[in-house]
């Protein structure tokens, strides 16, 4: 027998977003409910990625996605010392292995300073030595202020705080419809056809953002699934630092760099492709590409790198374009219908500041 239940604020997607959304939000509303269709939060783009805590250095001065970056860096240091939740304040290596990539770095400088990015310098060969022996480069741009975190505990704290503010979470249901009558929303789920019923919806749900749009008549974007995958290697453990190449020109991805772990493991990645289909799987077939450019900055062998893990990032640039912000929008036509599109790297870096922002537009 279908059933109608009414909330003040529904929230569609618990990842890193979704779930700071509810927290956020449960300081002003009293009746909010997270849905998710999988079986636990974080399932998709939260649990599948570096881990680092951007700076904010690599976008365009005046684009929401960089002043969410700066801003959520602070936010989500607080938040991991608050919570005693498992981080690193390590810095990193902006490397140029040749003289000709030097002149990058001193464009990244700059647009790090336009960014508001605080704690960088450039370094020279010896001083790149002293910090990271392994490390083959002529020149570095140091910025103090990247980190890893632990993503998943910052997830059960961000559930823990909403669930004990009274957000009611919803696993395991779909939303399959979503219809509107005199500025009432009524989401049909796949449990019976039960129907929610509220004045704002949150759509948080990442790599099917635009899905959800478009079930209430917003066609206004189109995600595309970008696949990055990640190395493993037992050499070079307990760097100090993660290490980046110069990144891409057309701005696609950041190039293959070092992701260390919290306990000194060493990984290498992503890198970035298109894909039709959800699948986390990952074969061999990428893995000169890796050996090419991880051997640019640091000496490996073939057989000391082999398959870790895979994620999918929700672009809304297609293939061939450049850079594209975050969208994080009140619609015109449909008041309170807050579509939250496109997040992907700096995502957790930025989700508290997502949060703040997102509750600043709520009409």
């Amino acid at each position: 027998m279908t059933e109608v239940y009414d909330f003040d604020v529904v929230i569609i997607g618990a990842g890193l977003v979704g779930l700071a959304v509810a927290r956020e939000l449960s300081s002003v509303y009293d009746n909010i409910i997270l849905v998710e269709k999988e079986s636990s939060f974080g399932q998709h783009v939260s649990s599948h990625n570096s881990e680092v805590i951007h700076s904010g250095i690599y976008y365009p001065k005046g684009a929401l996605k960089t002043k969410l970056c700066v801003e959520g860096n602070k936010l989500l240091y607080k938040f991991a010392q608050k919570y005693d939740i498992p981080h690193k304040k390590c810095g990193k290596l902006i490397v140029a292995t040749c003289p000709e990539e030097e002149p990058i770095l001193d464009q990244l400088y700059e647009q790090g300073k336009k960014n508001a990015v605080v704690g960088m310098s450039m370094i020279g060969k010896s001083e790149i030595a002293k910090i990271e022996p392994a490390v083959k480069a002529t020149k570095a741009l140091h910025v103090e202020s990247t980190g890893i975190i632990d993503s998943h505990s910052v997830m059960q704290q961000l559930e823990a705080s909403a669930l004990n503010a009274g957000v009611v979470t919803l696993y395991n249901t779909e939303i399959t419809s979503i219809d509107k009558k005199n500025n009432i929303y009524k989401l049909t789920t796949d449990t019976n056809n039960d129907i929610i019923q509220t004045r704002i919806v949150i759509n948080a749900a990442g790599l099917w953002s635009d899905t959800i749009a478009a079930m209430v008549g917003i066609n206004d974007y189109k995600i595309h699934w970008c696949k990055g995958e990640y190395y493993k290697t037992n050499k070079h453990r307990n760097m100090k630092k993660l290490i980046y190449p110069v990144p891409d020109p057309q701005g696609k991805y950041l190039g293959i760099h070092t992701v260390l772990d919290l306990n000194g493991g060493l990984l290498f990645g992503p890198n970035a492709y298109y894909v039709d289909n959800l699948s986390y799987d990952m074969k061999e077939n990428n893995k000169p590409q890796f050996y090419e450019a991880i051997n640019r900055y640091l000496d490996i062998g073939w057989c000391e790198i082999e398959p870790a893990l895979t994620g999918i990032r929700p672009k809304l640039q297609a293939p061939g374009e450049k850079f594209r912000d975050f969208v994080i929008e009140n619609n015109q036509k449909h008041e309170n219908f807050i579509n939250i599109v496109g997040i992907e790297s700096p995502g957790l870096t930025a989700c508290l500041a997502i949060a703040k922002h997102t509750r600043g537009i709520i009409r």
